[in-house]
């Protein structure tokens, strides 16, 4: 996947009505409060490892931080040592525990994921000690079990049949995302539909990013986002993430899943080491939800990775679940089609993931 090499005119800052109607939005996949589903979901924070040299600390509710490595991370924990929240060193993404959800696709899927895990982008990269600083203990204040929209419910507003969503301005920035138009050279299994779909061609709007770079969408492309796409409006039009007009340029999110998977921010919890098939990761426990996973899935594309998506957890089969935007699907799923979304096992995206990063 390459960037649109056209320039684009600017796309106006969201005001803050249009902050509101977008925190406004819920997501359109089931979401369900029931304690005897949460019963039968395997734990989906269960990382085991040692924890570092540095001592816990308690604060005066009980709440107690602990130094884990591999990566190097911080963890909160209740009186009874169960884990509340999740800060990678190096990394804007948190793992907040709330309350629990359901999500599922039923037209292409029997996959139900049961989750407590809420994923939100900090306003600063975690650090050691970032827990004593003014900027967190706000933003946590105003976050830890909160229902407000995370990366999750962002993500599952643009799958089948999900409806659409206006902000104040009228622009739709939610709803069912096709994948890309129809590639008059391909064929159905065979490059059917074109890549390159970013999130200004899904809004229809020109956009002007951080860099000075202007791009302009593409009538053909509206209400379209590939893969790296998908992501790149999850993280970044909808959570703010900075993005990058390419790949070249910037220290944001990259346009495409090569990009992301090779460029600065973040933290490689799965370090990549090659494209072969001899580089399937041999654990993947590592991961935590919220993580972007890349996989190699086309020999044509020689040594980039082609593919990317976003780590939900353990379904309620015991199975590890990601969502990504497909072209045998046409837009984001976690359904079968194109491949079972499911990286343990032996199937099409266990076998072809290649690495992933904590942003």
């Amino acid at each position: 996947m390459t960037a649109a090499t056209s320039k684009r005119r600017t796309r106006p800052v969201l005001h803050a009505a249009t902050v509101i109607a977008l925190l406004a939005g819920s997501a359109y996949f089931t979401i369900e409060l029931r304690k005897e589903e949460q019963a039968k979901a395997p734990a989906i924070q269960s990382v085991v490892d040692t924890p570092a040299a540095a001592a816990k600390t308690a604060d005066e509710s009980g709440q107690k931080w602990e130094r884990l490595k591999n990566p190097e991370r911080s963890v909160l924990r209740d009186g009874k040592g169960g884990i509340l929240a999740t800060f990678t060193d190096g990394a804007r993404t948190a793992t907040l525990t709330g309350p629990s959800r359901t999500f599922t696709e039923p037209a292409t899927t029997k996959t139900r994921v049961v989750t407590e895990n809420w994923v939100r982008l900090m306003p600063e990269v975690w650090r050691n000690g970032a827990e004593r600083e003014q900027w967190f203990k706000d933003w946590f204040k105003k976050y830890f079990g909160s229902e407000e929209d995370d990366i999750f419910a962002m993500a599952f507003q643009y799958g089948d049949q999900a409806p659409v969503k206006k902000d104040a301005e009228g622009i739709a920035y939610a709803g069912d995302a096709n994948f890309g138009p129809i590639n008059p050279k391909g064929s159905v299994g065979n490059d059917y539909r074109l890549e390159e779909s970013d999130f200004y061609d899904y809004l229809g709007i020109p956009y002007t990013f951080r860099s000075g770079t202007i791009m302009k969408p593409e009538p053909m492309r509206a209400r379209s986002m590939d893969c790296s796409g998908f992501i790149r409006t999850v993280f970044g039009y909808r959570a703010r993430f900075p993005l990058m007009a390419t790949d070249s340029s910037g220290d944001g999110l990259a346009r495409t899943a090569n990009g992301m998977a090779r460029g600065k921010p973040g933290v490689n919890v799965i370090p990549l080491k090659g494209v072969g098939t001899e580089h399937r990761p041999t654990s993947i426990d590592v991961l935590q939800p919220g993580d972007l996973l890349f996989f190699k899935l086309d020999a044509r594309t020689g040594e980039r990775l082609d593919h990317t998506g976003i780590y939900l957890g353990t379904d309620t089969d015991g199975h590890k679940i990601f969502i990504s935007s497909r072209e045998e699907a046409n837009g984001p799923t976690i359904g079968d089609k194109g491949g079972t979304s499911r990286l343990d096992g032996n199937g099409y995206y266990a076998t072809t993931l290649r690495s992933a990063k904590r942003v």
